[in-house]
């Protein structure tokens, strides 16, 4: 089986003399659980935005599903089957309340709304936020948004999990509870996190990022 993401000699800067990313090369396989570490500016959150095409590299290969992945047009099927958890949650909840926000991309993939609905009423029981489709989203606490967020990625059902610090914000309970659900899904993930202990019990291999390089 091919892998999921295949990124080879990755380069890529916001400022033409200083590179976030140089020679960067990382393989995802299906199943597979990997934490991406490295220091604050490393390019982690750089390197999960390329995946998807929010941003182009400016050198190096980007394959994704078994196709190498150059325009827009490329990436949009890419981000209908890599779901990606912004690190700041306010830049991915955007709909006055939280069943509309969840609802936005099951509908974007065709479901009806009643299937819609569906979809949002369990993947919301599953994060434990029952109830909370007619809540007004900007109303929300920190720790909730970060579940609505999370619950925005979860109903499209993607093949792969690129989740940007998904425990900031959460108290202990609802990071325990948030651990559970990701551990016991299929998807593959690559993960970033300050919460050390997290990573270690949720992923199986590590990616250093330092000076714009990558490593095992």
């Amino acid at each position: 089986m091919s892998a999921l993401f295949e990124l080879q000699g990755i380069g890529f800067g916001y400022d033409p003399q200083r590179p976030v990313l140089s020679g960067v090369d990382f393989r995802l396989e299906p199943g597979e659980r990997v934490a991406l570490i490295g220091p604050n500016g490393a390019g982690k959150t750089t390197l999960l935005h390329l995946m998807v095409g929010l941003r182009s590299p400016q050198a190096g290969l980007i394959a994704a599903f078994g196709r190498v992945r150059r325009r827009e047009a490329d990436f949009r099927e890419v981000r209908q089957r890599a779901g990606l958890l912004f690190q700041d949650s306010d830049d991915q909840l955007f709909s006055p309340t939280v069943a509309e926000d969840v609802a936005f991309g099951p509908l974007n993939l065709g479901l009806d709304r009643v299937a819609a609905l569906e979809r949002v009423r369990v993947t919301l029981e599953r994060l434990g936020l029952t109830g909370f489709g007619p809540r007004v989203t900007h109303t929300l606490s920190g720790g909730e948004k970060r579940l609505v967020a999370l619950a925005t990625v979860l109903a499209m059902e993607p093949e792969v999990l690129l989740l940007d610090e998904p425990t900031n914000g959460l108290d202990r309970d609802a990071a325990a509870r948030l651990f559970a659900i990701l551990d016991g899904l299929p998807q593959a993930m690559v993960v970033i996190s300050h919460d050390h202990l997290f990573l270690e019990r949720l992923t199986r291999r590590a990616v250093h990022l330092e000076r714009g390089g990558g490593r095992d």
